[in-house]
């Protein structure tokens, strides 16, 4: 059991995504190395309530779920080493994670034939979208662990959703909701700018 009473589910072992990426650098272009792990938000943090907190998934989807906390960490659950790069240009190497698959939330609700596209919507309003196509890998996670302990709220805590191939805002912070969708709907940086996808190694910065 854990300190918040929920069952806790033995962690897979940890797997290194950003070790197996082929030939390609580890570093991106234009990025710099940091030690430290910088805070980038829009300046409102909300809260964690764990009595009233809940994860919706909805839109095109034959199952619709809504999640307590307690429900949340009791999903299956792996341990993810992964390194993490922030348009802002700097890259962190090694972060370690702790989560639900995305690919076990995707067996929940199944998506239907014509979802194309996901929206992570947020308790600070914020929003980001992502091609479905891009949440298939296995290094995609719900974190809610940094370096073995809780998710900080400066950090996105008590949830949010990480996306280790691409910039760090399409990891968003806070999650709330995944919305599915069969049309793309631009979020709140993509509608400021933003490139639509993000890939650092192809510095996806602007559009």
């Amino acid at each position: 059991m854990t300190k918040d009473g929920s069952p806790q589910a033995p962690k897979a072992p940890l797997q290194h995504p950003s070790e197996n990426a082929g030939k390609r650098d580890r570093l991106p272009p234009g990025q710099e190395l940091v030690e430290d792990f910088p805070v980038l938000d829009l300046g409102i943090r909300p809260p964690f309530d764990q009595a009233s907190w809940r994860l919706e998934i909805a839109g095109a989807v034959e199952r619709p779920l809504v999640l307590t906390w307690e429900e949340f960490r009791a999903l299956p659950r792996v341990g993810q080493t992964s390194d993490f790069h922030c348009v802002t240009t700097w890259s962190k190497f090694n972060v370690q994670w702790n989560g639900v698959p995305f690919a076990e939330i995707l067996r929940m609700v199944k998506p239907l034939s014509g979802a194309t596209h996901v929206i992570q919507e947020c308790a600070d309003g914020y929003d980001t979208n992502l091609p479905l196509a891009e949440l298939l890998g296995g290094d995609i996670l719900l974190a809610d662990e940094l370096q073995g302990q809780p998710l900080p709220l400066e950090h996105g805590g008590p949830l949010r959703l990480l996306v280790p191939h691409l910039y760090a805002w399409k990891s968003a912070k806070f999650l709330r909701r995944l919305l599915f969708l069969e049309q793309d709907r631009p979020g709140y940086w993509e509608q400021r700018g933003y490139h639509n996808r993000g890939n650092p190694w192809d510095e996806e910065r602007h559009g």
